[in-house]
């Protein structure tokens, strides 16, 4: 289950989607993320369906891969998917002891399930092809706008790319700790949830001293090399677009316009 998550990992391998302009990518992250929540009926789920399809493809990351990152938001997509589905009022169409399914309850429960792991892939497509330090270039050169109303953009960009960094490095560190706690016969497995919580903590203390100890050496080593933020520093890659970052910046438009005016067609012909 801990190695299942590939949020924060990165694929190296050449690909379309790998040669893209971070910014690029955040930009088409971000209208993908809003073209979900327009979304409202199955025609919007299927050409958002097709989108992904093409990205997933032209990135040349194995979907087997791909796939696994959902495998640690199964509890939440199972919780979601059940709460729309038994507690929506409306049309009933089957019923149980207290257990009532409705046509709108079954409608809600598959575009949000689609809605979550459509959000899960399109986020992992964007750290899978995208290193860390690209990813800080094009936070800070994206919100370079927001310096003038005195935010400290670079410093932000910064803090999540290392966030973004230690989130698979943690991983492995978390389970080495298991097999060595689970070799000197922790179980972390059996019993219910307040026993498993308890199981958690000879983990999560070593876990925790891990993290600082792997933050200080950073910040030390950070330090050590003149660090001083984003002002006056030069870059060894500047960033610069290309033909195909401005072909898919008007795609990414017309996918969020198109999906603006089917729900603007149905609400008025609804």
């Amino acid at each position: 289950m801990i190695r299942d998550i590939t949020i924060g990992q990165y694929y190296p391998i050449d690909s379309a989607v790998h040669r893209l302009d971070p910014r690029t990518k955040l930009f088409a992250t971000m209208i993908f993320i809003i073209s979900l929540f327009i979304a409202d009926d199955i025609v919007s789920y299927i050409i958002a369906s097709v989108v992904l399809a093409v990205v997933l493809l032209a990135s040349k990351v194995p979907l087997k891969f791909m796939f696994r990152g959902l495998k640690s938001v199964i509890l939440l997509l199972l919780m979601s998917v059940g709460f729309n589905m038994f507690l929506t009022p409306g049309e009933v169409i089957w019923k149980f002891y207290i257990f009532t399914v409705t046509r709108e309850g079954l409608r809600m429960a598959v575009f949000m399930g689609l809605r979550l792991i459509y959000l899960v892939l399109g986020s992992s497509v964007l750290t899978l092809t995208t290193t860390p330090n690209a990813l800080t270039d094009g936070m800070e050169k994206g919100l370079g706008f927001l310096k003038r109303f005195s935010v400290p953009v670079h410093e932000i960009a910064m803090m999540m790319s290392i966030a973004l960094r230690f989130i698979p490095i943690l991983l492995e560190e978390t389970d080495k700790i298991m097999k060595a706690q689970m070799a000197r016969g922790a179980d972390f497995t059996s019993g219910g949830i307040i026993a498993r919580a308890k199981a958690m903590i000879p983990l999560l203390v070593p876990l925790f001293i891990s993290a600082i100890r792997r933050a200080t050496d950073l910040a030390m080593a950070m330090e050590a090399r003149c660090y001083h933020g984003g002002e006056g520093r030069t870059k060894m890659k500047p960033l610069k677009y290309k033909k195909a970052d401005y072909l898919v910046y008007v795609c990414c438009i017309l996918y969020l316009l198109l999906g603006i005016a089917i729900r603007i067609f149905r609400g008025r012909y609804a």
